[in-house]
Formats: structure tokens, sequence, C-alpha cells
């Protein structure tokens, strides 16, 4: 089964599940550019390429990947291939991506181990207080 060259707004978000509105501000953003048809050029159609630009920015997208970095991404992928300035932008945004989420991993790491701590000292109250609360009642 082939895949249909061209797909309407519904069609894209039922397939990605997402709203039309989402298309839409991807579209705002540079990141899809659908023809337009119809009286006023109101209808969109998205073409295969904006289906898989689509398809990538929402990949993008779930790794962390900002609108900005996304673009510079899906720009790369449209360019010819086989430059090594193209592939090298690519590992450099992919690196510097990355080391941000090792630096979002450290502190929250570091903000589990702290709540830990709040938690354990919390319930070692909590704890102390039911105890002296009984043995007052046992005194009484």
């Amino acid at each position: 089964m082939t895949q249909p060259t061209h797909y309407t707004i519904t069609e894209l978000a039922r397939e990605f599940d997402i709203t039309p509105r989402a298309i839409r501000f991807y579209e705002d953003q540079g990141l899809l550019a659908p023809k337009r048809e119809g009286s006023n050029g109101l209808r969109r159609v998205y073409s295969a390429r904006d289906r898989t630009r689509l398809k990538l920015t929402l990949r993008g997208k779930r790794l962390g990947f900002t609108l900005s970095e996304i673009g510079t991404l899906l720009d790369l992928y449209d360019s010819p291939t086989g430059t090594a300035a193209q592939l090298q932008a690519f590992v450099d945004t992919i690196a510097a991506h990355r080391e941000v989420l090792k630096r979002q991993l450290e502190d929250l790491n570091t903000t589990l181990a702290e709540l830990s701590a709040y938690e354990e000292q919390g319930r070692a109250l909590l704890a102390a207080g039911i105890e002296k609360r009984a043995r007052r009642s046992k005194a009484a």
C-alpha cells in the first residue's frame, strides 16, 4: 500500500494524535509549509515532505529539543546531503542538547536526594510525635 502524496490538516492531526491548532502553530513557526488551495487559499494541503517534517518535529519535541533546534535540524535534513559542514552542525546540535539534558539529570538527581532527606526527616518527626503522645496517654 502506497502512502498518499497529499494530506489535509485533519488527516495529519488524526495520524499523529495532535490538534489542528498544533499543526498550524508549527506552520507559523516555519516548520511546515503547506500549499494553499480553494477560494482565497484557505484550504491547507500538506505534502509528504510536510508529513515527514511534522513527524520529525514531534520526535524532536519528545526528545526535548526546542523548536529552534528542531528547525535547524529540519533544515539540515532538507539540505543536500553529504557535506561535512552539515553533518558537523547536526552533531554539534545533538551534542549541545545532550549536555543540557545531562545537567538537567544532575539537577533532578540532586532534587530527588534532597526530597528523600526531607521526607525521611518528616517521617521521623511524625513517628517521634506519635510516640510522645502515646507515652503521655499511658502516664495519664
